[in-house]
């Protein structure tokens, strides 16, 4: 889908580097750039495809995650509004293969740069290589802090900070399964079905099927914090 003048100032409120932008910059983006709507579940990348282009999502969600050989999954981070992937950014940079798999949680609309143009900001535009760094700086901070959660952090910390920030704040609730919380965290669905039960024990959480209300939003706070 092309930009026409109405979409280029929609653009600019949600992209806020475009209001940074030199002249030159600002017209060849407009000129470049194609939007998209890609559909909830549908795949972006796969491990080991190759990246053509680099997507910036101005609605929705997608979610970037590694498989394992045993079919246990980790989400890395997700990407929402105003963010892109840097994975698929370092990609186009260096030329290799998607290293992991990016799916679209929700309903996405996005803008479509082509790899060679966005090669060819890098050395031209200022306000480019500061968008693509400070994606960079975000993303390395988001992968080491999942590398130290798996590594130093007991799983029912890690679930009780999923919880914690993943529920619904006006509902109490969040709407996802036991398989679905194993497949973001790197265990097995056994795991948090086991550690799920101990805080509801403690009338922490409330379980039903696909949802887990949050009862006691306090105590789980002490439960992710403890030492």
């Amino acid at each position: 889908m092309t930009i026409d003048n109405q979409k280029r100032a929609t653009l600019s409120q949600k992209l806020r580097f475009l209001d940074q932008a030199d002249d030159p910059f600002s017209r060849d983006f407009f000129e470049k750039a194609v939007m998209t709507t890609l559909k909830k579940g549908q795949y972006v990348c796969h491990e080991g495809s190759s990246c053509s282009h680099l997507a910036i999502l101005l609605d929705g969600t997608a979610r970037v995650y590694k498989l394992g050989e045993s079919g246990k999954e980790i989400t890395l981070y997700r990407v929402g509004p105003g963010e892109s992937c840097v994975l698929t950014a370092s990609c186009i940079l260096s030329e290799v293969p998607f290293p992991a798999i990016a799916v679209c949680e929700t309903t996405v609309e996005a803008v479509v740069i082509p790899a060679g143009d966005v090669q060819k900001w890098l050395s031209e535009s200022v306000t480019w290589r500061n968008y693509i760094f400070g994606l960079v700086a975000t993303r390395l901070t988001n992968i080491i802090n999942v590398v130290e959660d798996v590594a130093f952090r007991r799983m029912d910390k890690r679930i009780a900070e999923h919880l914690y920030k993943r529920t619904d704040s006006t509902s109490h609730l969040l709407l996802a399964t036991h398989q679905e919380i194993a497949s973001e965290l790197g265990t097995s669905r056994e795991v948090v079905s086991r550690i799920l039960k101990e805080f509801e024990l403690e009338a922490i959480i409330k379980v039903t099927r696909g949802a887990i209300e949050l009862l006691d939003p306090k105590k789980l706070d002490q439960r992710r914090c403890e030492i």
